[in-house]
């Protein structure tokens, strides 16, 4: 099964496939399917974590196939099933689940944050959950399970050090961010870098309504010199946000990054339609800094 990224631009809307594994229903953004494949037999990799159930090479290139049932804390997955291959973080894997049911067109307003009153396995790794006809589908949160697997995959937040002693700056960067593990990340990390004015929102309708407040009391070009914001949020995405930026006369001049774990060549191609000013795939947390550098020294 080939997947193809149907969404116009900018259109706060999203495609999730929803699977099965041990009964329940969970969901993925399509945007980060490569393809599904059936289930073959993998090779076990000694010492891996309990989570990883193999490597194999359907084509040319080897894969690590990981046990989403193990991941849920669901015991052990059986041969069989199906291979929902990803593409993310500059990463290929493999996620072994039982069955695919189909997949739903969403937006980002309609998907419910987990609420911290959760205590269930799935609230660790879940981004959000949506209501399809009358039934809840969890969508899980396939960085963070990968970087639970291995932390090496997460943001290399060491790549900074390598930047040496640098200049402070009060120069205010607005960042949107849903993660509030990678926001602190982020934000740490860009202080370390000698940006201390950073300014949060958690998705990008939060970012969106702060920069017209600042627009409305007159001292936006003060208040906010350049813009990060992730793709997948809640309520607004990043794709959204640039959108409304750039097609404003009063905003369109705010540099924009998009710093997301989906930046592959298809969503590339989409920021720049929407006028993206630099697009970096998370983990490259010193070359945003870089790139940061000389968006602002223009």
């Amino acid at each position: 099964m080939e997947t193809k990224i149907l969404l116009e631009n900018g259109t706060n809307e999203l495609e999730v496939l929803e699977f099965i594994v041990d009964g329940n229903s969970y969901g993925i953004n399509v945007a980060k399917i490569r393809e599904i494949i059936q289930y073959s037999p993998v090779t076990p990799v000694p010492n891996a974590h309990p989570s990883v159930e193999g490597i194999f090479m359907p084509r040319d290139a080897m894969i690590t196939a990981i046990d989403l049932r193990n991941c849920l804390q669901r015991g052990q997955s059986q041969p069989g099933g199906l291979f929902i291959i990803t593409s993310f973080n500059k990463l290929d894997i493999a996620f072994h689940v039982d069955s695919v049911v189909g997949i739903h067109r969403v937006s980002w307003v309609d998907i419910i944050k987990p609420g911290a009153t959760v205590t269930t396995a799935e609230d660790g790794i879940s981004t959000g959950i949506i209501k399809i006809n009358g039934k809840l589908i969890i969508i899980l949160d396939f960085e963070k399970i990968i970087t639970d697997i291995n932390p090496e995959t997460g943001l290399k937040v060491t790549e900074i050090d390598a930047l040496g002693v640098r200049e402070p700056s009060e120069v205010p960067i607005l960042i949107a961010e849903d993660s509030s593990l990678l926001r602190k990340l982020i934000v740490d990390s860009l202080k370390k870098a000698g940006y201390d004015n950073v300014i949060k929102a958690e998705n990008g309708e939060e970012a969106w309504k702060y920069i017209n407040k600042c627009r409305n009391a007159g001292n936006l070009e003060q208040e906010v010199k350049l813009v990060i914001t992730d793709i997948e949020m809640p309520l607004m995405d990043g794709h959204r946000l640039t959108k409304l930026i750039k097609s404003d006369d009063e905003t369109k001049y705010l540099p924009v990054i998009i710093f997301s774990s989906l930046v592959n060549e298809e969503m590339r191609k989409k920021g720049e339609e929407l006028g993206a000013d630099a697009q970096l795939s998370k983990p490259e947390i010193g070359n945003l800094v870089k790139v940061i550098d000389g968006l602002l020294s223009k």
